[in-house]
Protein backbone atom coordinates (compact mmCIF):
# COMPACT_ATOMS: atom_id res chain seq x y z
CA UNK A 1 0.00 0.00 0.00
CA UNK A 2 3.25 2.62 0.57
CA UNK A 3 4.86 1.71 -2.27
CA UNK A 4 1.39 2.30 -4.28
CA UNK A 5 1.07 5.54 -2.81
CA UNK A 6 4.70 6.26 -3.15
CA UNK A 7 4.45 6.17 -7.39
CA UNK A 8 1.19 7.73 -7.46
CA UNK A 9 3.03 10.67 -6.14
CA UNK A 10 5.69 10.24 -7.83
CA UNK A 11 3.60 10.67 -10.99
CA UNK A 12 1.75 13.52 -9.92
CA UNK A 13 5.13 15.27 -9.50
CA UNK A 14 6.35 14.02 -12.99
CA UNK A 15 2.69 15.00 -14.46
CA UNK A 16 2.83 19.10 -12.84
CA UNK A 17 6.74 19.25 -13.93
CA UNK A 18 6.00 18.05 -17.72
CA UNK A 19 3.25 20.64 -17.82
CA UNK A 20 5.48 23.34 -15.98
CA UNK A 21 8.11 22.66 -19.07
CA UNK A 22 5.41 22.38 -21.61
CA UNK A 23 3.92 25.84 -20.66
CA UNK A 24 7.92 27.11 -20.43
CA UNK A 25 8.18 25.88 -23.67
CA UNK A 26 5.17 27.55 -25.36
CA UNK A 27 6.27 30.91 -23.28
CA UNK A 28 9.47 30.84 -24.30
CA UNK A 29 8.18 29.98 -28.71
CA UNK A 30 5.76 33.14 -27.69
CA UNK A 31 8.82 35.39 -26.66
CA UNK A 32 10.74 34.45 -29.49
CA UNK A 33 7.97 35.02 -31.83
CA UNK A 34 6.99 38.59 -30.58
CA UNK A 35 10.43 39.58 -30.29
CA UNK A 36 11.28 38.00 -34.53
CA UNK A 37 7.87 39.17 -36.02
CA UNK A 38 8.78 42.62 -34.29
CA UNK A 39 11.70 43.12 -36.23
CA UNK A 40 11.98 44.66 -39.58
CA UNK A 41 12.12 42.56 -42.41
CA UNK A 42 11.63 43.00 -46.20
CA UNK A 43 8.77 41.55 -48.45
CA UNK A 44 6.37 42.10 -51.18
CA UNK A 45 2.77 44.15 -49.96
CA UNK A 46 0.01 44.36 -52.69
CA UNK A 47 -2.31 46.75 -52.33
CA UNK A 48 -5.66 47.14 -54.46
CA UNK A 49 -6.23 50.94 -55.30
CA UNK A 50 -8.90 53.10 -56.50
CA UNK A 51 -8.17 56.87 -57.72
CA UNK A 52 -9.62 59.69 -56.71
CA UNK A 53 -9.45 63.05 -58.63
CA UNK A 54 -10.73 66.21 -59.87
CA UNK A 55 -10.49 65.86 -63.08
CA UNK A 56 -12.48 68.25 -65.16
CA UNK A 57 -15.42 66.43 -67.68
CA UNK A 58 -14.55 62.92 -65.67
CA UNK A 59 -16.27 61.24 -62.97
CA UNK A 60 -14.26 61.55 -59.26
CA UNK A 61 -13.52 58.26 -58.82
CA UNK A 62 -12.12 55.57 -61.08
CA UNK A 63 -14.22 52.90 -62.45
CA UNK A 64 -10.86 50.25 -62.55
CA UNK A 65 -9.02 48.45 -59.73
CA UNK A 66 -5.51 48.38 -59.81
CA UNK A 67 -2.87 46.59 -57.63
CA UNK A 68 0.39 48.63 -56.38
CA UNK A 69 2.67 45.83 -55.51
CA UNK A 70 6.41 47.54 -53.79
CA UNK A 71 8.79 45.56 -52.40
CA UNK A 72 8.83 47.32 -48.29
CA UNK A 73 10.57 47.08 -45.53
CA UNK A 74 7.73 46.94 -42.51
CA UNK A 75 7.25 44.43 -39.32
CA UNK A 76 7.69 41.09 -39.48
CA UNK A 77 3.83 40.92 -37.96
CA UNK A 78 2.85 43.19 -41.52
CA UNK A 79 4.04 40.71 -43.73
CA UNK A 80 3.33 37.56 -42.30
CA UNK A 81 -0.71 39.26 -42.05
CA UNK A 82 -0.05 40.20 -45.39
CA UNK A 83 0.54 36.59 -47.06
CA UNK A 84 -2.39 35.32 -45.22
CA UNK A 85 -5.17 37.55 -46.07
CA UNK A 86 -7.39 36.36 -48.54
CA UNK A 87 -9.31 39.34 -49.28
CA UNK A 88 -7.35 42.37 -49.48
CA UNK A 89 -10.18 45.97 -48.70
CA UNK A 90 -9.73 48.18 -51.73
CA UNK A 91 -7.84 51.72 -50.46
CA UNK A 92 -8.85 55.05 -52.17
CA UNK A 93 -6.17 57.48 -52.78
CA UNK A 94 -6.57 60.81 -53.84
CA UNK A 95 -4.88 61.66 -56.64
CA UNK A 96 -2.75 65.03 -57.72
CA UNK A 97 -4.23 66.17 -60.91
CA UNK A 98 -0.89 67.01 -61.62
CA UNK A 99 0.49 63.26 -61.28
CA UNK A 100 -1.95 61.72 -63.71
CA UNK A 101 -0.92 61.95 -67.33
CA UNK A 102 -3.32 61.56 -70.08
CA UNK A 103 -2.42 58.68 -72.54
CA UNK A 104 -5.82 57.50 -74.01
CA UNK A 105 -9.71 58.38 -74.07
CA UNK A 106 -10.70 58.66 -70.10
CA UNK A 107 -7.35 56.63 -69.01
CA UNK A 108 -4.99 58.26 -66.73
CA UNK A 109 -1.44 57.20 -65.73
CA UNK A 110 0.54 57.07 -62.89
CA UNK A 111 4.26 57.06 -64.17
CA UNK A 112 7.80 57.50 -62.27
CA UNK A 113 8.65 59.19 -59.11
CA UNK A 114 5.14 60.37 -59.05
CA UNK A 115 4.03 57.34 -56.98
CA UNK A 116 6.56 57.87 -53.89
CA UNK A 117 4.39 60.95 -52.99
CA UNK A 118 1.44 58.41 -52.42
CA UNK A 119 3.54 55.38 -50.53
CA UNK A 120 1.96 56.26 -47.09
CA UNK A 121 -1.42 56.42 -48.83
CA UNK A 122 -0.80 52.63 -50.63
CA UNK A 123 1.02 51.42 -47.53
CA UNK A 124 0.08 52.71 -44.53
CA UNK A 125 2.74 54.94 -42.33
CA UNK A 126 4.86 51.83 -41.27
CA UNK A 127 5.85 50.77 -44.47
CA UNK A 128 9.03 51.86 -45.89
CA UNK A 129 9.44 51.14 -49.94
CA UNK A 130 12.42 50.15 -50.82
CA UNK A 131 11.18 49.34 -54.50
CA UNK A 132 8.21 49.40 -56.69
CA UNK A 133 7.55 46.41 -58.44
CA UNK A 134 4.56 48.01 -60.38
CA UNK A 135 5.20 50.25 -63.39
CA UNK A 136 2.56 52.37 -64.62
CA UNK A 137 -0.64 52.79 -62.47
CA UNK A 138 -3.36 53.07 -65.24
CA UNK A 139 -6.91 54.33 -64.27
CA UNK A 140 -10.05 54.92 -66.34
CA UNK A 141 -12.28 57.92 -65.29
CA UNK A 142 -15.78 57.65 -66.74
CA UNK A 143 -17.25 61.05 -68.50
CA UNK A 144 -20.02 62.60 -66.48
CA UNK A 145 -22.65 64.89 -67.53
CA UNK A 146 -20.95 68.34 -66.64
CA UNK A 147 -21.27 71.95 -67.57
CA UNK A 148 -18.71 75.17 -66.17
CA UNK A 149 -20.80 78.16 -64.38
CA UNK A 150 -19.81 81.00 -62.46
CA UNK A 151 -19.24 81.94 -58.67
CA UNK A 152 -21.03 84.56 -57.28
CA UNK A 153 -20.05 85.92 -53.95
CA UNK A 154 -22.84 88.09 -52.10
CA UNK A 155 -19.83 90.64 -50.35
CA UNK A 156 -20.46 93.72 -48.29
CA UNK A 157 -17.40 95.88 -47.63
CA UNK A 158 -16.89 98.69 -45.58
CA UNK A 159 -13.59 100.64 -45.61
CA UNK A 160 -12.10 102.69 -42.69
CA UNK A 161 -12.03 106.46 -43.43
CA UNK A 162 -8.93 107.34 -45.56
CA UNK A 163 -8.93 103.36 -46.95
CA UNK A 164 -10.49 101.99 -50.02
CA UNK A 165 -9.85 99.23 -52.54
CA UNK A 166 -6.95 99.54 -55.11
CA UNK A 167 -8.14 96.82 -56.95
CA UNK A 168 -10.75 94.38 -57.69
CA UNK A 169 -12.70 91.60 -55.95
CA UNK A 170 -11.26 88.61 -58.00
CA UNK A 171 -12.18 85.06 -56.56
CA UNK A 172 -9.76 82.07 -57.65
CA UNK A 173 -11.70 79.89 -59.90
CA UNK A 174 -14.00 82.36 -60.46
CA UNK A 175 -15.95 79.35 -61.97
CA UNK A 176 -16.08 75.74 -61.33
CA UNK A 177 -17.13 72.58 -63.18
CA UNK A 178 -20.73 71.02 -62.22
CA UNK A 179 -21.63 67.34 -62.08
CA UNK A 180 -25.34 66.03 -62.24
CA UNK A 181 -27.79 64.32 -65.14
CA UNK A 182 -29.17 67.16 -67.54
CA UNK A 183 -32.21 68.05 -65.82
CA UNK A 184 -30.37 69.56 -62.64
CA UNK A 185 -27.57 70.74 -64.80
CA UNK A 186 -29.97 72.60 -66.41
CA UNK A 187 -31.76 74.23 -63.41
CA UNK A 188 -28.17 75.73 -62.82
CA UNK A 189 -26.49 79.17 -63.88
CA UNK A 190 -24.57 79.79 -60.99
CA UNK A 191 -23.23 78.44 -57.83
CA UNK A 192 -23.01 80.74 -54.58
CA UNK A 193 -20.57 81.29 -51.92
CA UNK A 194 -20.82 82.17 -48.21
CA UNK A 195 -21.74 85.33 -47.49
CA UNK A 196 -18.65 87.77 -47.07
CA UNK A 197 -18.95 90.67 -44.59
CA UNK A 198 -15.68 92.94 -43.92
CA UNK A 199 -15.75 95.96 -41.85
CA UNK A 200 -13.24 98.37 -40.78
CA UNK A 201 -11.10 97.50 -43.88
CA UNK A 202 -7.41 99.48 -43.78
CA UNK A 203 -5.17 96.82 -45.16
CA UNK A 204 -5.51 94.16 -47.93
CA UNK A 205 -7.91 90.63 -47.61
CA UNK A 206 -7.45 87.49 -48.46
CA UNK A 207 -9.14 84.27 -47.07
CA UNK A 208 -11.40 81.08 -48.34
CA UNK A 209 -15.06 80.96 -48.47
CA UNK A 210 -17.19 77.64 -48.98
CA UNK A 211 -19.28 77.03 -51.95
CA UNK A 212 -23.27 76.42 -51.02
CA UNK A 213 -24.06 73.02 -51.90
CA UNK A 214 -26.39 72.14 -54.88
CA UNK A 215 -28.88 69.77 -54.44
CA UNK A 216 -28.62 67.13 -57.40
CA UNK A 217 -24.85 68.61 -58.54
CA UNK A 218 -21.02 67.67 -57.68
CA UNK A 219 -18.84 70.88 -57.92
CA UNK A 220 -15.14 70.29 -59.00
CA UNK A 221 -13.98 72.48 -55.54
CA UNK A 222 -15.90 72.81 -52.71
CA UNK A 223 -14.19 76.26 -51.69
CA UNK A 224 -12.51 79.42 -53.30
CA UNK A 225 -10.27 81.60 -52.19
CA UNK A 226 -11.45 85.23 -52.74
CA UNK A 227 -8.46 88.69 -52.41
CA UNK A 228 -9.21 92.27 -52.11
CA UNK A 229 -6.53 94.81 -52.31
CA UNK A 230 -6.66 97.86 -49.81
CA UNK A 231 -4.83 101.22 -50.02
CA UNK A 232 -4.76 104.12 -47.75
CA UNK A 233 -5.81 107.13 -50.00
CA UNK A 234 -5.56 110.87 -50.35
CA UNK A 235 -8.20 113.12 -52.33
CA UNK A 236 -7.15 115.62 -54.29
CA UNK A 237 -9.35 118.15 -56.32
CA UNK A 238 -8.85 120.87 -58.95
CA UNK A 239 -10.55 122.67 -61.47
CA UNK A 240 -9.22 121.90 -65.02
CA UNK A 241 -10.42 123.06 -68.82
CA UNK A 242 -12.15 120.85 -71.05
CA UNK A 243 -10.47 120.73 -74.47
CA UNK A 244 -11.52 119.66 -78.12
CA UNK A 245 -9.32 116.99 -80.03
CA UNK A 246 -8.99 115.86 -83.34
CA UNK A 247 -11.09 118.27 -85.00
CA UNK A 248 -10.92 118.60 -88.49
CA UNK A 249 -9.63 121.90 -90.54
CA UNK A 250 -12.52 124.37 -90.79
CA UNK A 251 -14.53 123.18 -87.71
CA UNK A 252 -14.53 124.75 -84.26
CA UNK A 253 -16.34 123.25 -81.38
CA UNK A 254 -17.41 124.95 -78.52
CA UNK A 255 -18.09 122.83 -74.52
CA UNK A 256 -20.44 123.97 -71.95
CA UNK A 257 -19.22 124.20 -69.49
CA UNK A 258 -15.50 125.03 -70.43
CA UNK A 259 -13.98 123.67 -67.20
CA UNK A 260 -14.67 120.62 -64.97
CA UNK A 261 -14.37 120.34 -61.42
CA UNK A 262 -11.72 116.70 -60.69
CA UNK A 263 -11.77 114.69 -57.68
CA UNK A 264 -8.75 111.92 -57.48
CA UNK A 265 -7.99 109.33 -55.13
CA UNK A 266 -4.14 108.36 -54.96
CA UNK A 267 -2.91 106.31 -53.78
CA UNK A 268 -1.08 107.36 -50.30
CA UNK A 269 2.16 108.81 -50.05
CA UNK A 270 2.41 110.31 -53.09
CA UNK A 271 5.42 110.37 -55.12
CA UNK A 272 4.46 112.77 -57.48
CA UNK A 273 1.47 115.19 -58.39
CA UNK A 274 -1.17 113.26 -61.08
CA UNK A 275 -2.91 116.70 -61.40
CA UNK A 276 0.43 117.71 -62.98
CA UNK A 277 -0.17 115.81 -66.25
CA UNK A 278 -4.17 115.31 -66.08
CA UNK A 279 -6.33 116.25 -69.23
CA UNK A 280 -9.42 116.37 -69.97
CA UNK A 281 -10.78 116.40 -73.52
CA UNK A 282 -13.56 115.89 -75.94
CA UNK A 283 -12.75 113.55 -78.83
CA UNK A 284 -14.34 115.38 -81.78
CA UNK A 285 -15.76 111.90 -83.19
CA UNK A 286 -17.76 111.49 -79.97
CA UNK A 287 -19.38 114.43 -80.95
CA UNK A 288 -20.04 113.84 -84.70
CA UNK A 289 -21.21 110.29 -83.56
CA UNK A 290 -23.92 111.76 -81.38
CA UNK A 291 -27.38 112.95 -81.51
CA UNK A 292 -28.17 115.62 -79.45
CA UNK A 293 -24.32 117.12 -79.36
CA UNK A 294 -23.93 115.63 -75.81
CA UNK A 295 -20.57 113.84 -74.99
CA UNK A 296 -18.59 112.29 -71.86
CA UNK A 297 -15.38 114.06 -71.50
CA UNK A 298 -12.22 111.76 -72.25
CA UNK A 299 -8.46 111.93 -69.91
CA UNK A 300 -5.45 110.54 -70.69
CA UNK A 301 -4.04 107.30 -69.09
CA UNK A 302 -3.39 107.64 -65.26
CA UNK A 303 -0.68 106.92 -62.89
CA UNK A 304 -1.03 103.63 -61.34
CA UNK A 305 -0.88 105.37 -58.20
CA UNK A 306 -4.25 106.59 -59.33
CA UNK A 307 -6.97 104.60 -57.08
CA UNK A 308 -10.60 106.24 -58.56
CA UNK A 309 -11.57 109.97 -60.23
CA UNK A 310 -14.69 112.29 -60.62
CA UNK A 311 -15.91 114.81 -62.87
CA UNK A 312 -18.30 117.44 -62.38
CA UNK A 313 -19.89 117.20 -64.39
CA UNK A 314 -20.43 113.62 -66.21
CA UNK A 315 -21.71 114.89 -69.39
CA UNK A 316 -21.20 118.37 -71.45
CA UNK A 317 -23.06 120.25 -73.69
CA UNK A 318 -20.88 120.23 -77.51
CA UNK A 319 -22.09 122.51 -79.86
CA UNK A 320 -20.37 123.97 -83.32
CA UNK A 321 -19.68 126.79 -84.47
CA UNK A 322 -20.08 127.97 -87.83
Amino acid sequence: MALKDTIKGRMETWGREWIIIVLSLFLAIAIWLLTNLSKEYSGTISVPVVAECNIEGHGMESSNTVVVSARCRTEGFRLLREKSRRERKVVKVRFDRADLRNTAPHTFCVVGGAKNSYVNQFFGDGAVVEAFISDTLKFIFPVENHKKVPVDVNKTVVCRSQFMPSGSFKVMPDSVTIYGDDAHLDAVERVTASRLILTDVHESQHGVLRLNPVKGVRMSVEEVSYELPVSRYVELRTTVPVEVWNTPAGHQLQVYPPNAQVVIRCVFPLSKDPLESFKLYIDWKDFSASISGRCVARTLRLPAAVLDYRIEPEVFDCVELF
